[in-house]
């Protein structure tokens, strides 16, 4: 059985605020499962409001990957599917616009009450379904369950959502400092309920509501890929690494320290700064090893398709002896 889905792109509040800002050129980015609904939703805002819009053509893969040379040609500019991040705050001219789900979630919260072990449940999602889980949580509790929404660090605009690259929300605590046993996911996709499982080592139960099927993370198979990318470096003598210029996910000063670590074990490493981080684009750079600091999605994802191994920075501390092997993790980009 399949669930309808209407994303809420808030269009009388981006006619409102063009408006009022007397703008006349607005640029509009979507991140890539948005994107085929762009040109409906930019005639909508020019026969409303008379501005010229412009769509980004650029991929975008989250709130960190602003179109920066977009917003240079615009007045405003609008990014949907995304919340903002403590430093997405690139410019007063950009506004956020998350296009939440309406999809009903009820359905698939009771059924996931069968598969749930623990009696403390952690409730995590992305930001299209945050507003759901005061919803979930009060099911779940209806049913005995003990719930906790986390609010995370200053990466996280709202509590119990998690992102790609952060799960802080999910490191929560009850009153008293208790721990919950397991968590909940609400919404479709495994990648960000794997990074949750792998951050914190404990069970995650996703709860999809586009299909009202309940299933559990299996890990097994992406902690294989992992370890073979940290076997297939052992003998690495040069590394690349990646340095994204993209404004959320810049980590340059952790880029750095890698690369000491590297001549610390008497290895070579050269940084690379890039934008758009492709296999093909990295296609002649001649190393035996990369290391990704940029989006951690980007090892995941793409794995096998670099002409040589593509590490998390823990997996690099791996490599050179510096971290052991049961203490792997998944890369995150943290805030304060």
């Amino acid at each position: 059985m399949s669930n309808g889905e209407v994303f809420d792109f808030r269009i009388d509040h981006v006619i409102d605020i063009i408006t009022k800002s007397g703008a006349e050129v607005v640029g509009l980015q979507f991140p890539e499962g948005f994107k085929r609904r762009s040109p409906q939703i930019a005639s909508m805002i020019e026969d409303a409001t008379g501005v010229r819009i412009i769509i980004s053509g650029n991929p975008c893969f989250g709130a960190c990957d602003l179109d920066s040379a977009l917003l240079g040609s615009v007045d405003i500019m609008f990014h949907f599917g995304h919340a903002e991040l403590d430093d997405t705050k690139l410019s007063e001219k950009v506004y956020f616009i998350d296009a939440r789900s309406d999809v009903d979630v009820t359905f698939v919260a009771k059924k996931a009450l069968q598969s749930l072990r623990g009696q403390r449940i952690g409730l995590i999602t992305t930001v299209q379904h945050v507003h759901k889980l005061v919803g979930v949580r009060e099911i779940l509790e209806q049913n005995g369950k003990t719930c906790f929404i986390g609010e995370g660090d200053s990466k996280i605009a709202y509590p119990g959502q998690v992102l790609g690259c952060n799960f802080s929300a999910a490191r929560v605590e009850g009153v008293g400092g208790e721990k919950c046993d397991e968590y909940l996911y609400i919404g479709s996709g495994d990648f960000h309920p794997l990074g949750v499982t792998l951050a914190t080592k404990k069970r995650v139960v996703i709860a999809d509501p586009l299909m009202n099927e309940v299933r559990e993370v299996d890990h097994t198979q992406i902690m294989r890929q992992r370890s073979a990318v940290i076997g297939k470096s052992y003998d690495a003598n040069v590394f690349g690494i990646i340095v994204s210029t993209k404004n959320g996910q810049n980590r340059m000063e952790l880029a750095e320290q890698l690369k000491e670590l590297a001549k610390k074990h008497d290895k070579t490493a050269h940084i690379l700064s890039m934008d758009l981080i492709t296999p093909d684009q990295l296609l002649q750079f001649k190393v035996d090893a990369f290391v990704n600091t940029a989006c951690p999605r980007l090892a995941v994802d793409e794995i096998g398709r670099f002409n040589a191994p593509m590490l998390m920075p823990q997996e690099f501390e791996i490599v050179v002896g510096e971290r052991k092997w049961d203490d792997i993790v998944f890369d995150e980009i943290l805030g304060e």
